[in-house]
């Protein structure tokens, strides 16, 4: 039997929740997935849930659903006209800059020669260097970071970082494969270190502010202990 939906948020138009890692958001022509959080959601509500964005399979965090079609398509609206703002966690592969802004197109999803614009910004919290040496340095060093991606474009995050050359760590398409390992075989951490921890917007029906945050799951509570950042990623409301 499958651990019921955490549920961060509902009310009449939407429900936020909060998304395991692993898991597809729903069922897609090429997936042979049984398990998908639109159809569990639904059955869990006992009501039909209308997708408003997506999240990564591997990507865990906060997922909000339209309780009726109408409030799909304002919300949808939102994001589509960049008033929804969007707060990652990540950890990646060196010494970020304390602030820095990505402004990268990206192909798109069909592939070919044709872009879209694509904008990320994001803070450093922290930073680690520890005395292992992954790849061709004595050390490794890492950095947690608060990542806003103002365009919500395929794989943004992780295509942004690892052009960067700052890739996050676990990512098993962009990333770097000596780092994934290091972190499997020290640290026991197999999934991608990326999370949605906030989404903020104003509420199409009520127009009042709403800020919904994910509290970090026990894995990501180890592993800020593990690297010694658990006073910053803790933090109530998130980072």
């Amino acid at each position: 039997m499958q651990d019921p939906i955490e549920i961060l948020y509902q009310d009449s138009h939407y429900v936020a929740i909060r998304k395991p890692p692993g898991v597809l958001v729903h069922r897609t022509a090429i997936s042979q997935d049984r398990t998908f959080v639109l159809q569990q959601l639904r059955d869990q509500l006992g009501r039909r849930v209308y997708p408003v964005h997506r999240l990564d399979r591997a990507t865990s965090g906060v997922l909000v659903f339209a309780l009726s079609p109408e409030a799909a398509r304002r919300l949808v609206a939102a994001f589509t006209e960049r008033r929804v703002s969007k707060g990652y966690l990540a950890v990646v592969r060196g010494y970020a800059a304390p602030r820095g802004l990505i402004d990268r197109p990206l192909s798109t999803a069909s592939g070919g020669s044709s872009t879209q614009s694509a904008i990320t910004r994001f803070r450093r919290l922290a930073t680690v260097e520890l005395p292992y040496a992954v790849s061709r340095y004595p050390t490794a060093r890492y950095s947690l970071v608060l990542a806003r991606p103002a365009t919500g474009r395929q794989h943004q995050l992780r295509r942004h970082f690892s052009g960067a050359d700052h890739p996050i760590v676990g990512d098993t398409t962009y990333g770097d494969g000596s780092h994934n390992r290091f972190f499997r075989e020290q640290f026991g951490h197999y999934r991608l270190l990326l999370m949605a921890r906030s989404l903020a917007f104003v509420h199409p029906f009520t127009h009042r502010s709403l800020l919904i945050t994910a509290p970090l799951d026990a894995s990501w509570r180890e592993l800020l202990d593990q690297l010694g950042w658990s006073h910053v990623g803790r933090r109530d409301g998130g980072p």
